[in-house]
């Protein structure tokens, strides 16, 4: 390099010849050197190492592929353009890559051809100079791991079942990925279904005639308390996939451990002893306080089923640093300082095959009707879509142990402000239209009389060019998006577009999952509402009567 660029020797016997490509080589930004015959060249190959040599075929002393075998036997990392305005047939050209060139160019070449030209054997260079970089590396510690072989033979044999683990751990998180996609999708498209049942069913509820025979009012809770329950399942789902919306805030982990152990010594009896250890100097965490709860409960549950003649429950808390070589022994792991919640039984234990698929949705060894094979699948997921992981460790007729690793709460994460919960369903206003954007037919036209119903002035769109097509002849309050939507525009582009058209419209998005175009390492983005599929008609107005009455106290400051 001179100055930073790269160095070309060009070599040509004709003064003309020189001139002219040194003119083009250095207005194509290359630092240039010159020789007129083969000895001249050999010698500042030698002495400057160009990244390139210029090299014409007919030369007064030393043919061109002479010196080009030369310059490649002795310096083979100097990349050699051959030149001819003479030899310019294909026999020509590869007889000139015979002797060794990288590249032939036929005189005379235009200048950005010839500037071009050179460039590319640059790359090709650079390409070879890191393989060369690499290669070199390799063969370093290769030379290093041997001279240390008889010393380090245990430690040999230990890094290589924890790479077998590592590679063990990747496959199994690869096999969960497709998983988690697979019932992420099929429960999205449930909670489309649910929304309608659910919402039918609740108008058919409170529509209900006072006369009506209680034989039908009973099969209308039934079905009510079967939709409920569906949606716990798809919400299940939902976490194992990790497209549940969270509600992260910081979290005292010792003061929710000690409420959900009085919660389990009053459900699990006296024959399962319960035992708490935890660390005075425990961290916060930053986590949704709620899913939380519900993953120590199911591991709780799952610990007393391993017991069914008793036994002990130990749930123990303690501050972890998880160092560089500890975190790669499983995939998706990330180095750093962990909160650990260790959920261990005296119970039957677990052999590896069922460890291997203990977190797969629907994967259960309860016998049929006593368990759904989703508690584990959904405390995987929230954990994992909470930045941490779990770690199981099991021997057969001594216990199990269940570590959950939850990253320490940092100073820069806030908990976001909490809507108030409703304890009445309140009513919208006619002069408030709602524009609902949904492109399930079935779901826009219950989400529309639901809204009909709640007083607000309802207009309807199926997509994003639709929505803004209403938009532009009509007042819009607050707009009403699925998230999925089809034609090129998804909820979010949308809600940009409408907001930056109508900057006073306020925006509740609605979808089945948590999707990527709203939700980030496991949020809501800061300031954006959601209520999630199956909604409920009280929920949704509740929803609604918060977001719009922030719109009218933000526009009465």
């Amino acid at each position: 390099m001179t100055d930073g660029k790269p160095l070309v020797l060009n070599v040509d016997d004709r003064e003309i010849g020189r001139y002219t490509k040194n003119r083009d080589l250095l207005r194509a930004g290359f630092s240039v050197l010159e020789a007129a015959n083969g000895e001249d060249a050999l010698r500042m190959v030698e002495q400057h190492r160009p990244h390139v040599v210029l090299l014409d075929v007919q030369l007064p002393d030393i043919s061109g592929s002479e010196v080009c075998a030369e310059i490649k036997a002795r310096w083979p990392e100097v990349m050699v353009l051959q030149t001819s305005a003479t030899f310019t047939t294909p026999n020509d050209r590869s007889t000139g890559l015979d002797s060794g060139a990288d590249s032939y160019l036929v005189q005379p070449a235009e200048p950005q051809e010839l500037a071009a030209a050179v460039r590319a054997l640059l790359r090709i260079r650079a390409a070879e100079d890191a393989m060369r970089r690499m290669n070199e590396t390799l063969e370093r510690r290769v030379e290093e791991r041997t001279r240390d072989l008889e010393a380090a033979n245990e430690r040999l044999r230990h890094e290589i079942g924890q790479r077998e683990r590592a590679e063990a751990a990747l496959a199994q998180s690869q096999k969960m990925e497709i998983i988690g996609q697979l019932t992420g999708g099929v429960a999205h498209d449930f909670n489309n279904l649910l929304t309608i049942i659910m919402g039918n069913v609740d108008i058919l509820q409170r529509h209900l005639p006072a006369d009506v025979p209680d034989r039908l009012k009973r099969a209308l809770d039934n079905a009510a308390r079967g939709a409920r329950r569906a949606s716990a399942l798809t919400q299940s789902l939902l976490a194992f996939a990790r497209r549940q919306p969270l509600d992260p805030k910081p979290v005292d982990v010792n003061a929710l451990v000690g409420a959900v152990s009085e919660m389990l010594r009053r459900t699990f009896g006296e024959q399962i002893a319960i035992e708490l250890m935890l660390a005075d100097d425990i961290w916060r965490v930053n986590a949704d306080p709620n899913q939380l709860e519900s993953a120590i409960l199911n591991l709780a549950v799952n610990a007393r089923d391993a017991m069914p003649g008793g036994g002990r429950l130990t749930i123990e808390t303690v501050n972890a640093e998880l160092d560089d070589a500890s975190a790669a022994r499983e995939a998706e792991v990330v180095p750093g300082p962990y909160v650990v919640v260790a959920i261990t039984d005296t119970g039957t234990g677990m052999t590896r095959d069922v460890i291997a698929q203990a977190f797969e949705p629907f994967f259960t060894t309860k016998d049929i009707g006593h368990g759904t094979g989703l508690g584990l699948s959904q405390v995987y997921g929230f954990v994992k879509q909470s930045g941490g992981h779990v770690r199981i460790h099991s021997e057969v007729g001594h216990g199990t142990t269940v570590k959950v690793y939850l990253p320490r709460l940092q100073a820069e994460d806030v908990a976001g402000d909490q809507e108030p919960a409703a304890h009445a369903t309140p009513a919208g206003h006619r002069h408030e239209t709602i524009l609902v954007v949904e492109d399930d037919p079935d779901v826009r036209e219950h989400s529309a009389e639901i809204l009909g119903e709640l007083g607000y002035r309802v207009l309807q769109a199926e997509n994003g060019p639709a929505a803004l097509a209403v938009l532009e002849r009509e007042e819009v309050t607050l707009l009403f998006t699925d998230l999925g939507l089809p034609g090129g525009m998804n909820g979010r582009q949308l809600a940009d577009e409408a907001v930056r058209r109508r900057p006073h419209v306020r925006v509740i998005f609605t979808s089945g999952h948590a999707t990527s175009a709203i939700v980030h390492h496991g949020r809501l983005d800061p300031g954006l509402h959601l209520i999630a599929k199956p909604f409920t008609y009280s929920g949704l107005a509740a929803k609604l009567r918060s977001v719009l009455d922030q719109r009218a106290e933000a526009r009465a400051e």
